[in-house]
Parts: C-alpha cells; sequence; structure tokens
C-alpha cells in the first residue's frame, strides 16, 4: 500500500509499503513545530494504530539542519503578547503526541540527524528505536528561554546515569551520538551518508525493523562527555541550583567553571523549576510528568520570563534577556510549587 502524500504539508505524511511514513515539513525553520503539526502527527499515529497493513512508522526531518528544533517559540511569543490561549492548545495536543508515541504498540523509528531540541526530542526520544548520526546535537535548551525541559524530558533526564540529566537539563547543553546512545536517549547510531539505503530498507521491510537497522549498524562513537562525568556527577548532586553552582566554581576547572557561567545566563525561575523536576520525575509516571509539564509550562507562561527570553532569543535577538526576578535567591519554594502544582481547567489526560 503506497499513498500519495501533501509535498506542500508542513508535515509530510503517507505509507510506503507496510511503513507509516512522517515527514516534517519545515526546513527553513528547522521542522519547529506548531499546532497543526502535532496534530497531524498524532491523526496519523491513530490511524495507523489499528491498522494491519501499516507494521511501523518513521519519523524524519526534511532539510540538512536537523530533525526538528523545537516549538514554533515565535507563534508561543504572539500567543503571550496577545493573550490567546493557543499555547495552552499547543502544549496539551503536544504532551499527549508525546505519550501516543511513547506508548506505541508498533515500531516507531525516528532519525535524530542535526539538530534535535525541545519538542524534536519529544517526536524522537520516546520512540522505539532512536537512530542518532555524526551531525546528531540532542538537548534540551528550554533553561534558555524562561521555560523548563517540557514534552516529558525531565522523565528521561532522571533516568540517565549519575547526574547527566541535571547536567543537561540545567545548562540545555546538547551532547552528541556518543553520549545519546551512552545516557539511553538514543539506541543505534547509522552513518550520515547511509541514511536513504535505511529509510529504503525500512520502506522495503517494514516488518523486519529490526534487522533492518542492524544492518545499517556502525559502531557507536566514543561518549563525548566521558572525560567531563567525574566532575558533572559530583558538582550537580547539591541540594539545589545555588549548590550546584557553588560546587563548579570550587572546582576550579576550566569546564566547570564555564558550565557556573553559562547557569548564570539562564532564568533563575526556569533553573528552579527544572532542578525540582529532575529530582522528583524518577519517582513518577511519564503520564504524570507530562501532565505536570502541561500545569508548569501554563503557569509558567503567565510570568514574565518566556515571554522576555523569546523576545531576547528570537524577536530582538540581543541574546540578553532580562530575567525577573533576577538572581535564584529571589526564588520562592512557594511560587515553585505553584508552578508545579496549580490545578488548570483542561487537562491532558482525562482518565
Amino acid at each position: 500500500m503506497t499513498t500519495s502524500p501533501n509535498e506542500e504539508a508542513t508535515v509530510v505524511v503517507r505509507t510506503v509499503g507496510a511503513l507509516g511514513r512522517i515527514e516534517l515539513n519545515k526546513p527553513k525553520a528547522i521542522n519547529a513545530l506548531s499546532t497543526d503539526m502535532v496534530q497531524t502527527i498524532d491523526h496519523a499515529l491513530k490511524e495507523w494504530r489499528p491498522d494491519t497493513e501499516v507494521a511501523a512508522v518513521l519519523i524524519t526531518g526534511r532539510g540538512d539542519r536537523g530533525l526538528c528544533a523545537g516549538g514554533d517559540i515565535k507563534a508561543i511569543y504572539r500567543d503571550l503578547t496577545s493573550g490567546t490561549g493557543e499555547s495552552i492548545d499547543f502544549w496539551a495536543d503536544e504532551y499527549a503526541m508525546n505519550y501516543d508515541i511513547a506508548e506505541y504498540p508498533k515500531p516507531y523509528v525516528a532519525i535524530l540527524d542535526g539538530i534535535t531540541m525541545g519538542g524534536g526530542v519529544g517526536v524522537s526520544v520516546h520512540g522505539s528505536h532512536r537512530i542518532v548520526n555524526e551531525s546528531s546535537s540532542i538537548g534540551m535548551p528550554e533553561t534558555g528561554i524562561g521555560l523548563f525541559p517540557d514534552v516529558g524530558a525531565t522523565y528521561l533526564l532522571a533516568k540517565t546515569p549519575g547526574q547527566i540529566g541535571m547536567y543537561m537539563g540545567l545548562t540545555g547543553q546538547p551532547i552528541g551520538p556518543g553520549a545519546a546512545i551512552a545516557y539511553g536517549l538514543a539506541d543505534t547510531f547509522v552513518p550520515r551518508d547511509q541514511t536513504d539505503d535505511l529509510i529504503e530498507g525500512l520502506e522495503a521491510e517494514a516488518f523486519a525493523v529490526d534487522s533492518v537497522i542492524a544492518r545499517f549498524a556502525a559502531d557507536t562513537p566514543d561518549n563525548e562527555l566521558a572525560s567531563d562525568e567525574d566532575w558533572i556527577n559530583s558538582c550537580f548532586a547539591g541540594d539545589s541550583v545555588s549548590e550546584i553552582i557553588a560546587a563548579l566554581r570550587a572546582h576550579g576547572g576550566d569546564r566547570a567553571g564555564f558550565t557556573a557561567d553559562l547557569i548564570e545566563t539562564r532564568s533563575p525561575r526556569s533553573l528552579a523549576v527544572t532542578f525540582e523536576m529532575i529530582r522528583s520525575a524518577g519517582s513518577m509516571s511519564l503520564k504524570e510528568v507530562l501532565e505536570r509539564d502541561f500545569r508548569a509550562a501554563s503557569e509558567i507562561g503567565k510570568r514574565p520570563d518566556l515571554q522576555e527570553g523569546i523576545r531576547a532569543q528570537v524577536i530582538d535577538k540581543d541574546r540578553n534577556p532580562r530575567w525577573n526576578p533576577a538572581t535564584l535567591i529571589e526564588i520562592t519554594t512557594e511560587e515553585i510549587s505553584a508552578i508545579l502544582n496549580t490545578q488548570q481547567e483542561r487537562k491532558v489526560f482525562n482518565d
């Protein structure tokens, strides 16, 4: 069975043989996700779930820059400045889609080519078969725009060994293919020049996903963070973000000092929220984390940092956000609790 796609759509959906293909199609924006894209992906997954002629699903991104750079934060900015409420719809739909991917009963193959960040992690790392190559750059940079690692990422980060997840969540620093596989965020390395052949193989043999991937798998590259693990695990074990920064300063190494400087450029509110979310996500289910993501996104959107962070990053591009409050000491435990726990009228999951 082969269907003809709409090549002009922002998500190109088709079947080739027994393979359901999802291609993100906004290459100029590194395939940044909008509400309509999220809904299209989820609709396709729901259509294919009971379809016995579809054996597996493959998601890729068009263009040569990356699978997906995240959500369309310019659209979020427009909503925050106008108060339309569209961001609430986007987050609810996106998080429901993330869960559908994680629970999908058929092989869900994602090729994490190039930039795969934020919402791009949500459409890929929750899948059953995560393919990386030498261009893969995977991360959750949300503390730099006044948000937090959403799309269920704190659930994923909490499961990484040692304090790697806390390091990734607070700094927003991306990791490469070797580290992604070492830390459980990807499964298999396939060289980039083999991608087209891999896709052709999956299209021809969708009922044999594991054997097709194994045919193209190459040796896993070295873990790019391996030499930093000791100081990361030591310094990021603190009981607060302030303790982590102090430990990085006390360490004395250039990399640790750079990391402390980097964290101090992030939104203090986002850092405090992210710290608490990662520390507590290990005892939560993915569904619980995604519902909390929705509460937190809804609440943090009411505060100034998200709008200001997006302004500085992609609107005015001055890269000089004026966080409010400006320091960690001004963030109260009561505010963090309110962000994480305030119930919303709308929910992601109704069961």
